[in-house]
């Protein structure tokens, strides 16, 4: 092998090695590596465990759920649709005591047509929706995964596939917390993911429009196996 040759292939070898560590550089960059925990929080983890501890597979998710929808804006909530959708929720609240399932399902739908209002994909595109608000609402996402999971769970069939009635008490609740930031956060919000502003608090008691409290309806004590 001629030394010229030789030569060559060192300078291929050598681009080859830049290229790579530029790609590197910018998977760990602004969609990449502690940036995406810091914005995710608990659902990086959830992700990286779906894709079996591959953490570069679980990053290339989470980063192209920020491209596809990091820039989307809120549409902003009038009054009377924020009381209409406060007063359906007070109505599941009070359904779950005897129908729980039914309850379930019916916050599944609720969430998803609000969070359609607010401007996110339309709840039809469920995988769509669900990673759009993980962008935004990173922190309490997970309610609304439990929530659906749950609403689409077998009622028949072997028990272990069933959700009980605790498994639905406390995917209503953790999906609450997710359905009340979606209706305090304003218009016009682009590019960054909401915080918890207190309405996730799973022990706080549910709220009338008129800004009552109403005891808890999901009392773990008072449900009724539907």
């Amino acid at each position: 092998m001629s030394t010229g040759l030789i030569i060559a292939l060192i300078v291929i070898v050598a681009a080859v090695a830049v290229v790579a560590g530029v790609l590197a550089v910018r998977a760990r960059g602004p969609h990449g590596g502690r940036n995406l925990q810091r914005r995710f929080g608990p659902e990086y983890e959830r992700t990286v465990a779906r894709h079996d501890g591959d953490t570069q597979a679980a990053e290339r998710e989470l980063a192209a759920r920020v491209e596809r929808h990091g820039d989307l804006r809120l549409r902003p909530l009038e009054p009377a649709d924020r009381e209409r959708f406060e007063a359906r929720w007070t109505a599941v609240q009070e359904r779950f005591v005897d129908t729980p399932r039914d309850a379930v399902a019916e916050a599944d739908r609720l969430v998803s047509e609000l969070a359609g209002h607010r401007g996110f994909p339309d709840g039809g595109q469920y995988e769509e929706q669900f990673a759009a608000l993980s962008v935004h609402h990173a922190s309490h996402v997970h309610g609304y995964r439990r929530v659906h999971r749950a609403a689409q769970a077998p009622v028949d069939g072997p028990q272990e596939r069933r959700a009980s009635t605790e498994e639905l008490r406390e995917a209503l609740v953790e999906a609450r917390a997710l359905f009340e930031e979606l209706l305090s956060t304003t218009g016009g919000d682009t590019g960054r993911p909401h915080h918890d502003t207190g309405a996730g608090d799973r022990h706080a008691p549910a709220r009338t429009k008129g800004g009552a409290h109403l005891p808890w309806a999901l009392n773990r004590h008072r449900t009724k196996e539907s």
